[in-house]
């Protein structure tokens, strides 16, 4: 994985020599050295001032979602993740909701098993849109803290990034993007990577400043209109927002629902899944129009049953690059 310099190191090496020439600059008594001296302090600015213009390349691999509350894989699960050769996994951690007017930690993992040697976790965390309606820069090291005592407290080792879910809105946008900033700051100190899910109807909103995001194309649709649409997946949901691809300038990986949604209306239990060919057809058509969608994929989630929902050669084909 290719990577532009975004880490706290890199931009105290950078902000240490850019002192140094400035004084050497200052000091100097030569105009060909001032010249010579002033070329180098170019230099550092372009590299070190503007460490986020350069976008990192998304690796070619297969991932999958986490979403469960309690860490624990079976012989099945083991299984897939070796079959598919999936080395990431984007784990929920706990979700983030407002409760007595502050925000707070819900439905923590617990882990029944450390994760397997040679396995990547990545900690995910879903705050609810209304945690960020207001300033929450507070929220981000306290966050951050307690994802790595998670991980220090159930031996996941290897840890290079976190993940924030959130459906924003523009209601939302301003204060969740200077969440992110301070999130960003604490992550960069750590050399931690940092991600967010964009959701198909945040392509139409400036992008997150985090490394990269996850397109999530599941939940498309309108759950009222189960009867004409299937709200998990529809190619005729997802068809709208497919000309923003192009210009979204964020790198972006590409996440796809294999699980069932059960619901109950009108006291009448309604299913929802999505067909193999469905999931094919919505794939094609984005990496049709951002060819970068094919290179990292992820599945949406991890579980026997889902596993099992599919056969192994519709997951080939999900994970085709």
């Amino acid at each position: 994985m290719t990577i532009g310099v975004t880490s706290g190191d890199a931009r105290r090496r950078g902000a240490y020599a850019l002192a140094c020439l400035i004084n050497l600059f200052a000091n100097s008594v030569s105009d060909m050295r001032r010249i010579r001296l002033l070329i180098c302090l170019l230099a550092v600015l372009t590299t070190f001032g503007c460490h986020r213009s350069e976008p990192m390349t998304m690796p070619v691999e297969n991932a999958v979602y986490y979403w469960r509350t309690t860490w624990r894989l079976d012989s099945v699960e083991r299984a897939f993740l070796q079959h598919h050769s999936v080395q990431r996994v984007y784990c929920r951690f706990f979700d983030v909701v407002m409760r007595d007017g502050e925000p707070m930690p819900q439905a923590t993992l617990s882990f029944v098993e450390a994760p397997p040697a040679g396995l990547e976790l990545i900690p995910t965390v879903f705050i609810t849109e209304d945690c960020m309606r207001t300033n929450r820069d507070s929220l981000a090291p306290k966050l951050l803290r307690r994802i790595l005592q998670m991980c220090e407290t159930h031996d996941v080792a290897g840890v290079r990034e976190v993940q924030i879910d959130c459906d924003y809105t523009d209601r939302s946008r301003y204060y969740f993007y200077h969440f992110l900033e301070a999130l960003r700051h604490e992550t960069d100190a750590r050399d931690l990577r940092l991600s967010a899910t964009i959701r198909l109807h945040q392509l139409a909103m400036a992008p997150p400043p985090v490394d990269y995001g996850v397109l999530m194309l599941y939940n498309t649709g309108d759950p009222r209109r189960f009867d004409e649409r299937n709200p998990v997946l529809d190619r005729r949901d997802v068809q709208p927002y497919v000309s923003r691809l192009s210009d979204y300038a964020l790198p972006l990986a590409a996440a796809y629902p294999v699980y069932r949604w059960l619901r109950t209306i009108y006291g009448v239990r309604v299913e929802h899944t999505v067909a193999a060919d469905e999931i094919l057809a919505v794939k094609q058509m984005v990496e049709r129009k951002r060819p970068e969608l094919a290179r990292t994929i992820i599945t949406y989630h991890l579980d026997n049953e889902n596993i099992n929902r599919y056969k192994t050669e519709d997951y080939e084909a999900f994970y085709h690059h």
